[in-house]
């Protein structure tokens, strides 16, 4: 009785499309589910994002877990979790890329688990790191540390949507700063972060995780662009 009392006062919807769940759904109704458009890249071996940072980065693995288009079903879920306070679609999509990871063996050397972070006034305002709860998801499913603490972002940078790659790429190259090399150092770190388009800001955090010795990185993101 309870249940449907809050079900009446709070309906619970789709992330993905906003309609009413049915009692046996969680998170994303079943049809989107089979909608969603999965890019399969760590199950077929696809390069497609580690081109994405072709001879700006190198990356052990990287790898995207859903195509990202314009007034498509992954658009609507990043806006419900990045302005409308849905942490649970970063608990879904990490659930879900964790468990495709954990078997891969590519994945099985990885020790940490590290979010692109937010400035400090951007956090104090959303509330929360939209990447946080599917890093941790991941980390779980990994069983291994996840850190938040190994990445500082020093100042908020202005939008880059308008800017084009080659300005994104030097204004993000002195936002990201490493707090402790000794946290990581000799480790595989998986840095994840929500969408990636140009790169610019993987790019940036790459370069400061790389400026400790002997790491190896891969990148996990839940959307690529198309």
């Amino acid at each position: 009785m309870v249940k449907n009392l809050l079900n009446l006062f709070f309906p619970k919807v789709c992330l993905a499309c906003n309609y009413l769940l049915k009692d046996n759904e969680q998170y994303i109704c079943t049809q989107c589910r089979h909608e969603l458009p999965v890019t399969n890249y760590h199950l077929e071996e696809n390069d497609a994002v580690k081109n994405v940072l072709y001879g700006r980065v190198e990356l052990e693995n990287a790898t995207a877990l859903l195509h990202f288009s314009k007034k498509g079903k992954v658009q609507q879920m990043m806006h419900n979790l990045k302005y409308r306070g849905f942490e649970d679609v970063g608990v879904v999509l990490g659930k879900w890329l964790g468990a495709e990871l954990s078997d891969l063996p590519q994945y099985q050397s990885i020790s940490m688990v590290v979010p692109v972070p937010l400035h400090k006034s951007r956090l104090r305002e959303r509330g929360y790191n939209q990447v946080d709860k599917f890093g941790r998801e991941i980390a779980v499913a990994l069983n291994v540390e996840f850190n938040d603490k190994v990445l500082k972002k020093s100042a908020p940078s202005r939008t880059q949507v308008f800017k084009d790659r080659f300005n994104r790429s030097a204004e993000s190259g002195f936002t990201f700063k490493l707090v402790d090399e000794e946290i990581i150092k000799g480790k595989h770190i998986l840095l994840v972060d929500d969408i990636i388009t140009t790169g610019a800001t993987i790019e940036a955090c790459a370069n400061a995780l790389l400026s400790a010795p002997n790491i190896k990185l891969s990148v996990a993101t839940m959307a690529i662009t198309d």
